[in-house]
Parts: structure tokens; sequence; C-alpha cells
């Protein structure tokens, strides 16, 4: 009888459709078998769905749950088998704007009062369930229990604060038990413990265990508790209890938050924001939201989340950069740290401080690694800024730099293909500046030519344009020691095209802008045979050397996808507000727009007869991809990932190991003649005028103590590529006809512990995955993420 009692026709329906789905699409959703601790005769399902798909409507899963825990009950007579919901998660919530059905104006036409605003607790989220009347299953998002290579997980950390919990109020785990079981309540609480893992926010000890935030009827359908009620159990039970505040409106929620986002703080501590709780209503009447609904009825549960920037995730910078330098062999000014973390002065400062730190006591940071020490060492640097003033670069550099300049030289520090030309075109053609471009000087010694025509412009102009790509730092030094003894001050002002962009998507960018304009530039035209221009554009882009901020006086930042109107744009902007030039009339700046459309250069050098484009070594697919945002932010979130995993990516950082380059190989040529009809299906997709993109998902994240690398999922031509239907249709017919054996060792590989290694080690280590060979491999499943590319042929 008791399996009756347990058995719910709803419930079951969902785990059997669970259990089709995850037969038929094994990607889709996929699960997880584990004995429970308190009864190993009993097996215990956990639930996982693919990231990607929580995102569509409609919703291709029957329940949008995210940690759900299920069990087969006994069933007589052999009939079709019956499933329980052991414990419930809340459904899947979005940031502000990240899906259409949090967007304000939406989110004001669907939901109603009250809306209750829970602090974002800064930890590991922990479901606490029956078992039965007595018994209890502690668990993180999709595990319980322990895991080869971590010391202690997540769901055994949470047991052991559950049960320091209950005797401090004198209660058992089976009071506990029975308490939840009555009512089939699921409790959600945030395992918050600096001892245990220290994350950005810190948590004193009287604030340290299980923060419970919500009680969820455990079925099918997500109905969740309200804070009142979650905090009398909290009170009753021992738990920490989580601030909330009840606003009446959406429009009040916005008020407020907007209000805390300026400074990230709330009650004098800083948090990483707020979980809004609500409900479905119906719509509004005349509602222009309707296709932006959420993708649940009137009556139901419904949580978004508001996420502060500040100053949150410059803190989880600090941290990451701390570790990076630790896991450097070599000299810490060596390191190489992710240019998109250096954009904050505090940051810039932080990591000058925390050099030193590091080189006059690195055992004050023996437990950094491990999680341990992190917060001391940002309330160090903390105390110290308070009581040093120190300026940063920047500030010296106002300090000590002249107030009146004389004239000013425009220099735009670029790669080819990033529009530096058509801009400065522009800008003289508006203002009236000198231009002069390095490729239209032709004798043997063009740099010092280039250089000459620079100063002799600056006698007739107050502002010149040095059109040079200027990627490389003498190239810049040459125009200061250049300009550096002339009578008036000289200011420099850089048009800086930044390449924070994966590296992929910039080449992309430019190349494609270099085969637009074919013959129509001095020097580099477009290959339209063999597209030896693509190999030139990554030689620039390997050159490249980052713009110091102490080269230059002025910078405007510029942005390579931008077109040229935007680009104009921002160049505009910043000589207005630079050189006190009167803004142009938009009639004036589209007369600017035309005329550098149609440029054409005054001279063209001859192309070198008889060279012969090199041939590729490889075909591959090269996607648009940040390796180091991408694996970063998921070993920030993942639970229970091995110490060893977590120490080979700082490692690969820190010594810079990990490719700039990422790259997906089909076919080599080491593995010709075997494979050359893959080789010519690549060669000719390659070689189209317009290139169909290709997609896929990141599977796992793959170590040993050689190298480490991502597997590819379903491969396939790109959902939203827009190329011709002729050239789409190869790109189809080239991914149905990709054999089973090369898609099952597709993969990036992301470095090799040390330049002796060959990087086709990684190929190696995902076929021994993939065989199931995992004695010595490290794991760890890649959700929510996905890259495209186009297939090039490449030389190194």
């Amino acid at each position: 009888m008791m399996s009756e009692t347990l058995f719910n026709k709803e419930d079951s329906k969902l785990v059997a459709d669970l259990y089709r789905l995850s037969k038929k699409s094994p990607k889709l959703v996929r699960s997880h078998a584990y004995d429970a601790l308190s009864d190993p005769t009993i097996s215990i399902t956990s639930w996982k769905m693919d990231e990607f798909k929580y995102y569509d409507v409609p919703s291709p899963f029957p329940t949008l749950t995210r940690g759900l825990f299920t069990r087969l009950l006994p069933s007589k007579d052999n009939k079709e088998p019956r499933y329980q919901i052991i414990a419930r998660g809340y459904d899947k919530f979005f940031n502000i704007g990240e899906v259409p059905w949090t967007d304000w104006s939406s989110m004001q036409a669907h939901t109603g009062p009250d809306y209750t605003l829970s602090v974002k607790s800064n930890g590991c989220i922990i479901f606490i369930a029956p078992l039965s009347s007595s018994k209890l299953i502690v668990t993180s998002k999709h595990a319980l229990g322990s895991m080869q290579g971590v010391e202690e997980t997540h769901s055994q950390a949470g047991h052991r604060w559950l049960k320091r919990h209950m005797a401090l109020k004198g209660k058992s785990e089976a009071a506990l038990a029975a308490a939840l079981w009555e009512r089939r309540w699921t409790a959600v609480a945030e395992l918050c413990d600096d001892n245990f893992e220290e994350h950005v926010l810190p948590y004193p000890p009287e604030k340290s265990g299980l923060h419970l935030h919500g009680i969820n009827e455990t079925g099918k359908a997500f109905c969740t508790l309200p804070a009142s009620t979650v905090d009398e159990f909290a009170d009753e039970w021992g738990f920490i209890k989580t601030s909330t505040l009840v606003l009446k409106s959406i429009s009040e929620v916005k008020q407020f938050t907007d209000e805390i986002a300026k400074t990230g703080m709330w009650k004098g501590e800083p948090l990483e924001g707020f979980v809004v709780r609500t409900h479905i209503v119906h719509p509004k009447h005349d509602s222009a939201s309707h296709d932006r609904a959420p993708p649940y009825p009137p009556g139901s549960s419904f949580f978004f989340k508001v996420k502060f920037d500040e100053p949150y995730m410059m803190y989880r910078d600090w941290r990451e950069i701390t570790k990076i330098l630790l896991s450097a062999k070599g000299p810490l000014n060596d390191a190489k740290i992710p240019k998109s973390k250096l954009k904050r002065k505090e940051t810039q400062l932080y990591i000058k401080w925390v050099k030193e730190e590091i080189r006059q006591n690195r055992g004050a940071f023996s437990e950094f690694s491990k999680g341990k020490g992190i917060i001391a060492t940002r309330e160090r640097f903390l105390k110290w800024s308070e009581c040093n003033q120190w300026k940063d670069p920047s500030e010296e550099l106002e300090s000590s730099q002249p107030t009146e300049f004389g004239k000013t030289i425009i220099l735009p520090v670029a790669i080819p293909g990033c529009g530096k030309t058509t801009v400065s075109v522009a800008l003289a053609h508006l203002f009236c500046f000198g231009h002069t471009q390095s490729d239209d000087a032709q004798t043997k010694k063009s740099g010092p030519t280039f250089i000459k025509n620079v100063v002799e412009l600056l006698k007739k102009h107050d502002v010149v344009i040095a059109d040079k790509n200027n990627h490389m730092r003498q190239h810049r030094e040459a125009l200061q020691q250049a300009t550096s003894k002339l009578h008036q001050p000289v200011r420099l002002l850089a048009l800086n095209w930044n390449l924070e962009k994966p590296l992929a998507m910039v080449h992309r960018l430019c190349a494609d802008r270099v085969f637009s304009r074919g013959e129509n530039h001095q020097t580099l035209r477009a290959d339209t045979v063999a597209k030896y221009h693509e190999d030139v554009i990554w030689q620039f882009i390997r050159d490249r050397e980052e713009l110091a901020v102490n080269e230059v006086n002025d910078i405007i930042d510029m942005e390579v996808e931008d077109s040229l109107e935007a680009a104009l744009a921002r160049a505009v902007d910043g000589c207005v507000q630079i050189l006190g030039y009167e803004k142009p009339s938009q009639e004036s700046i589209d007369e600017a727009v035309r005329v550098a459309q149609e440029y054409v250069p005054k001279a063209k050098k001859a192309t070198e007869k008889g060279k012969k484009a090199p041939e590729p070594r490889y075909y591959g697919i090269l996607p648009e991809i940040d390796l180091l945002d991408v694996i970063s932010t998921r070993l920030d979130e993942a639970e229970d990932v091995p110490v060893n995993g977590k120490a080979f990516w700082r490692a690969l950082v820190g010594n810079g190991r990990v490719t700039n380059r990422p790259h997906v190989t089909f076919v080599h040529q080491k593995n010709l003649p075997g494979q050359k009809e893959l080789w010519g299906r690549c060669r000719a997709i390659h070689l189209m005028f317009d290139p169909p993109f290709f997609s896929f998902h990141l599977g796992h994240l793959l170590w040993n103590d050689k190298v480490m690398a991502l597997t590819v999922e379903d491969f396939s031509l790109a959902a939203s590529d827009d190329s011709t239907d002729a050239y789409a249709g190869q790109g189809h017919m080239f991914v149905s006809q990709l054999h089973e054996d090369i898609r099952n060792v597709l993969h990036i590989t992301v470095g090799t512990a040390n330049c002796n290694i060959q990087p086709v080690e990684a190929k190696a280590l995902v076929e021994a995955w993939r065989k199931g060979e995992r004695a010595g491999i490290g794991s760890l499943e890649i959700e929510g993420f996905s890259a495209k590319g186009r297939i090039k042929g490449l030389t190194y």
C-alpha cells in the first residue's frame, strides 16, 4: 500500500516522458542513477536537460525544472513502470532581458503582485527532501553523495550543515523527514560556507550554513510557497533565513533595483542580485507583448532575476586574476591575463598590488587554488588602497602632459580590413585634416618615407592622419620620436580598434571586407583563387601589440564589427570631444561616408610575379568563441570539479598556453591520400565567395596531465545562416556526408602543458574518452555554450 500512497499519475507520466525523450534524444535529456545514502537499496535518478533548450518556445521538455530527482516505485502485475518525484527544484529562470518574457514590458503585462525580492545568495544550491517519513536525501543541483577526486562534495557539505542546524534546534533528521513527507515539500537552500568553499561575497561564521530561500511542492507543476511560510519553516528547523522585500508593482521593482545597481549594495553589504518571485496573470487587455508571454499558464509561480555587475563582477575578476598569477611558472609580469578583465582602473591597481604580495609572501596564497583566502586577500587590498594614495598610469600621464597642443597626429591602431582608411578618408573630408597613407609610400624603405610625409603635412595642417596599421609598438614609437623635437607640442590621438572579440570573428569580418574591396587597395588585394589574403590578416593579428596607455595622449575606442557609419560616428564624437571641433551636420557626415565609399587609391604596387600562395596544412572550422570566457565561466559555476582540472586550467592561462586561435580540424595533410575526398569537399567550401556558417555545441571539457580539450557535439549547418540557397545546400550536404568516425573525434584543443607536447594529443584524449577509457582523464560537462564558424584552409 505504501507505493500507492506515493503514486501520483501526473508525476509518474512526467518521469515516463523524460525516459522516452532521453531514449529518443539522449543529448537533450540525460539521467544519472545514485544510491540513496539513507537507504542504499533505493536508486535515485537525477535528471539534466540541455541548457540551450530552456530558451525555446514551445519547450521541448515536459518540465522546466532545474534539479529533479525521481525513483522507480514497486509495481505489481508487471504493469507499466510507475515513478515518484523525490525532490523538485525551481523552474529555470532568467535575468532581465535574457529571454523575451523577462523584458520589463512583458512582465508588466503578464505578472501580478506581490513581487517578493529575495537576496541572491552567493553559494551552491542544496535540495532537502524526504525519501520516506523518516529518511532524507540531501543533494546539490544534480548530484548526491561522493565523487572521485573531490574531498567533500557540495551535497556532503550540505548534509553536514543540515545535521549541525538540526542539533542546535534539538531536532532530528527523522522529524524533518516526517514534516516534509506529510506536506510533499522540497526545501531549497543555499550552502554558504567560506571554510568549505569561498565564492565572491563573504559569509562570516554567524551567516555560514544553509540559507533557506524556498520550499517547493514536490510535483510536476512549479508551485513554490510564500516567503512567510519559508521564514517560519527556517525558524522552526534552524536554517538561516534569506532577506526578502515585498513590492506591489513591476515598476517599483525596476525603480528599486535600478537604484541598488548604482552601488551593488543593500543594507550596507554587497550582493550579486535579487531573485524576484511572483506569479503569472491573464495578460492585461490591449497588451502588445503577447508574443513575449512567459511559457506558463495563469496562476503559475514565476521567477526572474536582477543581477548587478558591480562590485560583484570586479571581485570575481580579482579572484580569477590571482589564480592565473599563482599558476604562472615564469615571471609574474609574463603571466597572460585576459584583456577583458583589465578594463577597470581598480583592477589594474589590484594586479600591481597582488603581484608584489605574491613575490613577498607566496605562502599566504597556499590555499587560494582550493577556494580559501580569496576574501581575505581582497580585504587586504581594499584596506591597503584606503590608506595609500596610488595613482593609476592614466592619472600620472594626465598630470605630466602639457595642457596645450599645437598639433595632433591621429594614428589608427588596427589590422587590415578594420576600416581605418575609409574612416580616415571620411574624417579628412569632414574636418579638412591632413591625410597620408603608408601604402602610398612606394619606396624601398617605406617606413621612413611615411614618417617624413607625416611631419611634412604637420607644417600645413593642425591635424594629420597617419594612416597605417600601427599595430606594432615600434610603429607608434617612430611617430613619437619624429615629433618629440618639434617646436609645438604634438598630441598623439589613437583610433584604437580593439581585438577583444573572438579572433576568428575579427578575422572573418576583416577578411570579408578585404575580399569585398577586391582590387581597390595599393598592396593587399583579395586573392579570389586561394584566399591568400586571409593568411596575411592572421599574420597581422599574431603580430599586433596591445596599445599601452602611456604610448599616446588620448584614445578613441573603435569596434571591428561596426559599419562604416557607426565607426565614423565614434571617430567624429571623439574628435569633437578631444579636439574641440564643432560636430558636423548629418548631411555633412552622410557626404563624408559617400566620399569614403567611392575612394580609390592613387597608386597600386605591382603584384609579385610567380608568387604562389602556400597550400593549407589542414582544413577546419574556426569557431567564433572566447575559450577564456567559456571555460572560466563554466568552472566558476560547476559543482565538485576535481582539483586537478582547475589547477590545469589555471596553469594553461597563467603560462599563456591557451590556444589563441581555437579550431576544429576535419582533415590534415598527413591524412592524405586516405581522406582525399574529404579534403576536396573542405577545399570547395573554403573557396566559396559566401561560405556557409556551421554550428555546434560544446560537450565536455576533458583533460589529463598533458592536454585539455573540448568535445564537439551536434555539428550542423547554422540555423541562422543567411548564405545563398545554393551554398547553404552545399553546407547541408557537407554535414550529411561527414562520416561518424570523423564526428566522434571532432574537438577543440584548449592547450598543452608545455611546448614539447603536440596538440594532436588532444585527439588521442578524445578518442580514449569516447571509447570509455576514463582512467587518468578528468571531465566536466559544458552546459549552455555553442559556437559557429566557417571552414577554412589553414597554414599553421
